[in-house]
This record gives C-alpha cells, sequence and structure tokens, in this order.
C-alpha cells in the first residue's frame, strides 16, 4: 500500500492537532515535542505536522509517498533518474522520528517531494532537536550538499 504525504509547519502545533483530529476523526499515531503525523485511513493520507513559528502562517514543509518496502523506494529511485530527474537518495537515515530509506527529487515550483518507507519507530531523543527533521527549505542540489536528512 503506497499514501500520498503532507507534511505542513504550524504555528500551534497543538490547535493543529485539534483540527486535524476533528477533520478526519482520528488521533495522531506519533505525538513528540514539536512534531505529530497521521495515519489517515481515509483518504489514505500520512499527514504531517511541525512546530513553526508562532504567529506564522501555516506552509507546506514538503510532501511525499509512503511505500510498503524499500525495493518500492530503489524502484522510484531509478524510474525517476531514467525520467531526467535529479533525485538524492538516503538510505538508513533517521528522520521525522524513524529510520527510513527515502529518495528526493524537486518539483518544477520547487516543491520537494520523498518516496520513503519506514522501517522502524525512533525513540523520542532525551532532549529535543536544535532543528527539525526535515526542515530545510534548500532544492535537492544544495540540500544534498549539505548532508541534511532531507
Amino acid at each position: 500500500m503506497s499514501r500520498v504525504q503532507l507534511a505542513l509547519r504550524v504555528p500551534d502545533l497543538q490547535a493543529a492537532i485539534t483540527f486535524y483530529s476533528k477533520l478526519f476523526a482520528t488521533e495522531p499515531a506519533k505525538l513528540r515535542d514539536g512534531y505529530a503525523n497521521f495515519a489517515i485511513a481515509e483518504p489514505p493520507l500520512k499527514l504531517v505536522l511541525f512546530q513553526g513559528e508562532p504567529g506564522e502562517e501555516t506552509r507546506m514543509d514538503h510532501l511525499g509517498v509512503e511505500v510498503a518496502t524499500t525495493d518500492e523506494v530503489h524502484a522510484a529511485t531509478g524510474r525517476l533518474a531514467d525520467a531526467g530527474l535529479a533525485t538524492r537518495e538516503e538510505n538508513d537515515t533517521t528522520c521525522c522520528h524513524a529510520l527510513q530509506d527515502k529518495v528526493w527529487v524537486q518539483g518544477p515550483g520547487s516543491e520537494r517531494w520523498e518516496v520513503y518507507v519506514v522501517k522502524a519507530d525512533a525513540p523520542a531523543p532525551a532532549a529535543p532537536p536544535q532543528s527539525a527533521c526535515c526542515a530545510s527549505s534548500a532544492p535537492v542540489k544544495e540540500a544534498a550538499a549539505a548532508g541534511g536528512c532531507c
């Protein structure tokens, strides 16, 4: 099974959790400091919320397609590269509180897309991270050079 992921950076995480819980009639599948995600069955959607700056408007962080296996990530990598898109792979990376394999591409409007598989849950860190995973808005080529998880 695959599903589309929408990751939003929100100014008030608790208000967003309350709203999306009502909208999709489900509670978050994972809650961490500054982070929540919903595994919504209908419509099939992975909604990810990152704590942003208070007072800022909600904005899209990135988009994704969650797949079931690493083989599907590798197949997507090959298909995207064969189509002439610049790709950036990350294997066995801890991102968004999970161990993942993924590939990143960038759309014509600089929107970031990932195709990824969650291999395992990652425990909450003892202290909150200095920067949120997947927070970089750098293009695929720049982000790859910077070595960020996203």
